[in-house]
């Protein structure tokens, strides 16, 4: 019996954190509205950004918390990783990301690229250095190559250079809900405060949905 009465006790404190947590979520706070809410990829969903660079160390930290969060998304949630290209190595990065995304092997090899740069001290410099470390991933050598040269990943850096600067970034790993509103792992409070965030934020666009005509 005084288990039953401490479990409901404990639960009972669970939904009150959570509740006060949420209700402490406030613009100015731990997000920024944007001025100009930004296009979303796809109209209808309510998207969520994730603003990274490869060799940010706070973007590795917060893979291992994004990642399972993301994979569990409901279908009217869609999200996006977009590199921010601030030039030397971002734009290298970056570009090796889009490359592998036109590829359709993104997914497949995104964790094993962070882990190279933060565990193995790769620099993947290079395209070489790049094709060569992903050929042992399974990622055509060839393809690879030519693919990071074509005018469609170079079109692509072009369109994330121009959402970097619509979203107003200054730095990674930074997160855009639904094109509107901004936040970062130091305003949100860490990786996990970061998902409440975003979680909340979600809730708020959904509940600003139409209704659907009965």
């Amino acid at each position: 019996m005084r288990n039953l009465i401490l479990s409901a006790v404990l639960a009972g404190l669970s939904l009150f954190g959570a509740t006060a947590q949420a209700e402490d979520i406030q613009a100015g706070k731990q997000y920024v509205e944007l001025g100009s809410p930004v296009p979303v990829a796809q109209p209808g969903k309510i998207e969520v950004v994730e603003l990274f660079w490869y060799g940010c160390p706070h973007c590795y930290q917060l893979e291992p918390t994004i990642q399972p969060w993301a994979e569990k998304l409901p279908e009217d949630v869609n999200f996006v990783r977009i590199p921010a290209l601030f030039g030397g190595l971002w734009n290298i990065h970056g570009q090796m990301f889009l490359t592998l995304e036109a590829m359709g092997v993104e997914a497949k090899v995104h964790d094993a690229v962070f882990t190279a740069i933060h565990r193995e001290g790769k620099k993947l410099a290079t395209p070489e250095e790049m094709a060569e470390f992903l050929a042992g991933q399974g990622v055509d050598k060839d393809k690879f190559l030519s693919t990071f040269n074509s005018f469609a990943v170079k079109g692509q850096m072009e369109k994330a250079k121009k959402l970097a600067m619509a979203y107003q970034i200054t730095g990674v790993p930074v997160l855009v809900v639904n094109g509107k509103y901004r936040f970062d792992l130091g305003t949100a409070g860490g990786p996990g405060g970061a998902i409440q965030v975003a979680d909340h934020l979600i809730a708020k666009e959904r509940a600003a949905q139409p209704a659907p005509a009965q």
